[in-house]
């Protein structure tokens, strides 16, 4: 008879169905009451979530997920630093030509930091060889303003200079901190200008090591001239970074970024001048043009580029010696003159310390010595072993 025909064929089981069915739903309803009582006990429910919002006034944002809200300060240590150097840090351009649609004409485009407004003009501390050989110089501000810049003075040895600039359109100045108390590991952030498209880069890394000894040959002669004292750093400087900032988590510049290792299976590695080494370095190309550095008046050469016979023939240096610089030129009037130094005597000490390169016999110079001051200079000449005393002068410019 089909299905209802079977549905009522049993009118008692019907009625036990209905039955048990109103149970089941009663008992439903009384499990769904225990269960909203407990949530509101033990807090499940909030009535504090909120739809998702973007609050920037406040430097905040909120982020929501099914029962809570989450808060993320976007405002943090280090975008403050940043955004208290930021301004400070401006494009430095090195132009080397006259025509308006000559591209080659911008020689070198790097970065630089304004350290002082004062009176009409501002001072920008930059790197030597992102001003070498300029034609004329200009700057641009964070906000795209150019400048033109007059060179005050470079030093090549230490990689500096500074500019000077109409200090009308400049509004920020760059806050030095020290660099004497940096400790590996510690944050350091990288501002400048790479590749030279790209003003303003931001990089984040922290302190590699806080006093590095690296040489350096700035006249490409294959020899160092220099033992420079840099800041080593993992924060990414790349080309036209150089002259920029390099900033601690407070927001002031612990130095100057001047190179990279820039080698296929190097990664991370860049360096900095310390700010507490550059701070009397600018201060005198900004007052005087040039570094007043200590001056000896010799010309020097290091030992180990002069053959084993010339140590036996010429300079009749012990055997045991095979460390020192030997002396090709003397100028007379010097103080190496009036102390009686003369050609192809081999320096081996300074005021005691060992002298094993042109790079520390600077080093020591430079360093540890100041004009006017006495040094005592240990030498072989002829075979003989000596010692002399010279006051030092003033350098009027490249030469020990």
């Amino acid at each position: 008879m089909g299905y209802y025909d079977q549905e009522y064929r049993n009118p008692q089981r019907q009625k036990g169905n209905k039955s048990r069915s109103f149970l089941m739903g009663l008992t439903g309803v009384l499990l769904g009451a225990l269960l909203v009582l407990f949530a509101t006990e033990f807090g499940l429910f909030s009535s504090d979530v909120k739809p998702d919002t973007n609050e920037e006034a406040s430097g905040e944002t909120t982020e929501t997920t099914p029962g809570e809200t989450i808060k993320v300060d976007v405002n943090t240590a280090i975008t403050e630093a940043v955004e208290k150097a930021q301004g400070a840090v401006v494009e430095v351009e090195n132009i080397q030509g006259s025509s308006l649609f000559d591209q080659e004409n911008k020689a070198g485009v790097g970065s630089g930091v304004i350290y002082k407004k004062e009176g009409d003009y501002a001072y920008v501390v930059t790197n030597q060889h992102v001003v070498a050989n300029a034609g004329q110089l200009e700057i641009a501000l964070v906000d795209g303003t150019k400048l033109d810049a007059e060179l005050l003075g470079s030093d090549e040895i230490m990689d500096l200079a500074v500019l000077r600039v109409d200090g009308s359109k400049i509004e920020e100045v760059a806050e030095f901190g020290s660099s004497s108390s940096l400790k590996p590991g510690e944050p350091a952030i990288a501002i400048g200008n790479p590749l030279g498209n790209f003003p303003g880069t931001v990089t984040q890394g922290i302190i590699s090591a806080a006093d590095r000894t690296i040489p350096v040959d700035p006249n490409g002669d294959g020899q160092p001239d220099w033992q420079a004292e840099v800041i080593q750093t993992d924060a990414a400087i790349n080309p036209g970074n150089s002259g920029g900032a390099l900033i601690n988590i407070k927001g002031q510049v612990i130095g100057i970024n001047s190179m990279k290792i820039a080698q296929q299976a190097v990664e991370g590695i860049g360096f900095a001048i310390p700010a507490d080494i550059a701070r009397p370095i600018i201060a005198d190309l900004e007052q005087h043009g040039t570094v007043k550095r200590p001056y000896m008046g010799v010309a020097i050469v290091p030992l180990t580029q002069v053959s084993n016979y010339h140590r036996q023939q010429t300079l009749k240096i012990p055997s045991e010696v095979n460390q020192g610089v030997v002396v090709t030129q003397v100028e007379g009037t010097s103080p190496a003159g009036k102390a009686g130094l003369k050609e192809f005597d081999v320096i081996i000490s300074l005021d005691g310390e060992k002298v094993d390169s042109p790079a520390a016999l600077r080093k020591h110079l430079y360093s540890e010595k100041e004009v006017g001051e006495e040094m005592e200079v240990t030498y072989y000449r002829e075979g003989e072993k000596k010692t002399t005393t010279m006051t030092l002068g003033e350098s009027k410019g490249k030469g020990e």
